[in-house]
């Protein structure tokens, strides 16, 4: 007996959407996972920037830029900073040329021909020369006189520099220590003249004669001495080396306020000042010395020294070094158009 129509037709019907959704179910299975394996991310570009144009990092990556280039600096300029042993006094140089020339603070060398003991950073030693010295701004010239091709740096121009601009500081405070490398300061210019550079960058006793470089690894400087305060720190401009070369170089001495040799019987005042000038200018005060206590100030025109008249800062050097020390003087000078009378009572200065 046939099944009736309707039947049939709506078993068809039934197998075709079991069918259906059976094919359908399959092709909307979830494949197995595979999840994308996250990138790496790429490191940023280090941005291009001339750290010589007083720049601050003012983000993350800046910030790696700049430590990177301080970075570059130091481990270019290294082994070019010494430690100096001159006479039983320890300082710090800077070699700048393969014939081994450094360049380090008046105070430091002292004396034509002194020997020096020249302290590599590995600790490795030399024996050296005391050139000459312009004591009028404490600049000073040796040369290692063992044989040999010596790795120098290269001296830069310090009539470029700009206040806010960055620079490093590298020297031996407290004198060199075996197993300790140079040490090293990162800071910023804060003044700059013909004969001198103020930056914030701390010096101690030690230091003296150590370099101050850029940021593309040139010296632009040589330690002097403390300012008035710790973060006003002296050096002595690299032009002024360069101008003076052939006069260092021949062992000549000159200028007065940082003297040679050991204790002294010479009097000993605290000022410095242009020594080619036609005039006895103020440029800098030494602190704590007999021109700080006695009230004499950068910028001060010296007229006359215990009665007889100063014309220019060399003049000013030898009626200083003529007195002894404890002797008290009258000096007089012109202050914003006033003229003053300061009584000094001079000191006496050790040299390193």
């Amino acid at each position: 007996m046939k099944a009736p129509p309707l039947k049939f037709s709506y078993l068809v019907a039934l197998l075709t959407l079991v069918l259906s959704v059976s094919v359908y179910a399959d092709d909307v299975k979830p494949s197995k996972p595979n999840p994308a394996k996250p990138e790496t991310p790429k490191p940023a570009t280090p941005p291009k920037i001339d750290w010589n144009e007083h720049q601050l990092p003012t983000n993350v990556v800046e910030l790696r830029a700049f430590q990177e280039q301080v970075k570059k600096v130091v481990d270019k300029v290294m082994p070019c900073t010494v430690g100096l042993v001159v006479g039983g006094a320890q300082g710090s140089g800077v070699i700048i040329d393969k014939e081994g020339h450094i360049l380090t603070a008046g105070h430091v060398s002292g004396k034509p021909d002194r020997d020096v003991v020249v302290i590599f950073q590995d600790g490795k030693r030399a024996k050296g020369k005391t050139l000459g010295a312009n004591n009028g701004i404490d600049s000073g010239m040796m040369q290692i006189t063992d044989k040999g091709t010596w790795q120098f740096a290269e001296m830069g121009n310090s009539k470029d520099l700009k206040k806010g601009q960055w620079c490093v500081a590298i020297g031996h405070p407290g004198g060199f220590q075996p197993g300790r490398a140079p040490v090293v300061r990162v800071g910023r210019i804060l003044e700059t003249t013909k004969f001198l550079i103020v930056t914030d960058n701390t010096l101690v006793g030690g230091d003296s004669g150590g370099p101050l470089f850029d940021l593309d690894g040139k010296v632009i400087g040589i330690h002097s001495r403390i300012g008035p305060r710790i973060t006003d720190n002296i050096h002595v401009p690299v032009d002024t080396y360069r101008e003076t070369w052939d006069r260092l170089v021949k062992s000549e001495t000159w200028g007065g306020f940082f003297g040679s040799g050991s204790v002294t019987d010479k009097g000993y005042l605290g000022v410095q000042g242009d020594p080619d000038a036609p005039e006895c200018r103020v440029t800098s005060v030494t602190k704590d010395s007999p021109a700080e206590k006695a009230g004499i100030k950068v910028d001060d025109l010296i007229t006359k020294f215990d009665g007889k008249k100063v014309n220019n800062l060399d003049q000013l050097a030898d009626l200083v070094q003529k007195k002894k020390p404890g002797t008290e003087v009258q000096i007089e000078l012109t202050r914003n158009n006033e003229t003053m009378t300061l009584k000094v009572v001079l000191g006496k200065k050790k040299d390193s």
